[in-house]
């Protein structure tokens, strides 16, 4: 058995297959190595940014509330501007009926 690999080892096949062989091995043990230190390295900061992420998730749930609350204050003050300027109108034709009537007591006197 011995002697099938050293004839197998000094024939350019051999060699081929050889080196194909390591460069296959290599490149497991890199591709291993690459894994394991990503994994330990990225692995606390894939964490991190996921709870930073829920955290954002949560203020823009509450900031959607707010402006929900916001949006529903406006449209009351939208219409309590209606009904001043309404009662406004209202009190500027009272005036301006007032000094007619005004105007016109003075003139009948």
């Amino acid at each position: 058995m011995t002697q099938l690999f050293i004839q197998l080892a000094q024939t350019v096949t051999g060699a081929v297959i050889t080196i194909v062989v390591l460069l296959i091995v290599a490149v497991t043990i890199g591709y291993i190595t690459a894994w394991f230190y990503g994994k330990s390295v990225y692995s606390p900061i894939i964490k991190g940014l996921e709870s930073d992420k829920s955290g954002l998730k949560i203020q823009v749930a509450g900031l959607k509330d707010d402006i929900g609350k916001l949006m529903a204050k406006a449209e009351k003050l939208n219409d309590k501007i209606v009904r001043l300027e309404e009662e406004s109108s209202e009190k500027d034709k009272m005036i301006k009926k007032l000094t007619k009537s005004k105007k016109k007591q003075k003139l009948d006197v």
